[in-house]
């Protein structure tokens, strides 16, 4: 085989540019699988110079078996690498691999053909050329009960910008699309908590604070302050629980009222158990860096 062949099946192998390429095979007497292992090594020290990097685009990942249902965040620098097929793929596998881990470390040492999440993530970022991260894992136990989730700005039937869930109980298959619009709800209107009584406390009474100085910045006297700050309260606890606010549907009710009307018309007990919902970057804050800065520091 000449070098040339062996340049174009190292390439094949590893995805490695042409030069890393004959570099590797300089560097091994053209022995192809210790250029593989050469490139391996070489790849993760870039993919530790590139993990100090921002990376706040990427993919929610969802995955089902029939107990559990997963979601799955992964992150990447630019959204031109999160519409990238191979990543999108890449996300199919974590998929799978997702239903049979119970944390984010579990996820990370799971087997994807013959290495692990974390090796084939470390691989990826060479591949690729940007930091990717598994930034958080969420497996939902269906416990016996049914599981409806609706993706928001799909790259594929698995993966999306935006995934609501909710595990829900119901005794009808109409439940279904019923199932699907609540979570669509969930997508649009990002509730904090289920109701009033899953409210973070500390939410509640920062809120009270901040509308009794405005209220005693206005003078009212205190027993007007306390009918004026209940309704105020009530409202934000309305606009921020799921059951409380205005169905996306049908403004002129609520949510819980738009339960009561379906399981009315349908003779069901539908009950929503819980919700979740994922949205790619959510809380990241991506760091601003001086454009000379940052050509400095690939030079380093």
């Amino acid at each position: 085989m000449s070098v040339l062949e062996k340049v174009k099946e190292l390439r094949e192998v590893t995805g490695a540019g042409m030069q890393d390429c004959k570099n590797a095979l300089k560097e091994n007497n053209n022995d192809i699988d210790k250029s593989v292992e050469y490139l391996r090594k070489k790849g993760v020290l870039k993919a530790s110079k590139k993990s100090s990097r921002d990376a706040a685009e990427g993919l929610i990942i969802t995955g089902e078996s029939e107990n559990n249902f997963t979601l799955t965040e992964i992150n990447t620098e630019t959204d031109f690498v999160a519409k990238n097929n191979e990543f999108i793929e890449f996300c199919s596998k974590i998929s799978k691999a997702s239903v049979n881990a119970k944390s984010i470390d579990e996820l990370q040492s799971q087997k994807l053909n013959d290495t692990t999440v974390k090796d084939s993530i470390v691989n990826l970022i060479s591949k690729i050329g940007e930091n990717i991260k598994l930034r958080r894992f969420e497996n939902i136990k269906k416990d016996g009960y049914k599981v409806s989730y609706y993706i928001h700005n799909k790259s594929s039937d698995l993966t999306g910008k935006i995934v609501a869930v909710i595990k829900y109980k119901s005794n009808k298959d109409v439940s279904k699309s019923f199932a699907n619009n609540i979570c669509m709800h969930i997508a649009a209107m990002s509730p904090i908590a289920l109701d009033e009584k899953s409210l973070d406390k500390n939410f509640i009474e920062s809120e009270k604070k901040i509308i009794e100085e405005q209220l005693s910045k206005e003078g009212k006297k205190p027993e007007i302050i306390e009918k004026i700050m209940t309704g105020k309260l009530n409202k934000i606890i309305s606009e921020n629980t799921l059951l409380g606010q205005s169905w996306v549907v049908d403004q002129d009710i609520k949510v819980m009222k738009a339960i009561e009307n379906f399981n009315k018309d349908n003779g069901d007990n539908f009950e929503i158990i819980n919700y979740y919902k994922y949205k790619v970057g959510e809380g990241i804050e991506v760091k601003k860096t001086d454009f000379s800065e940052e050509v400095k520091s690939l030079t380093k």
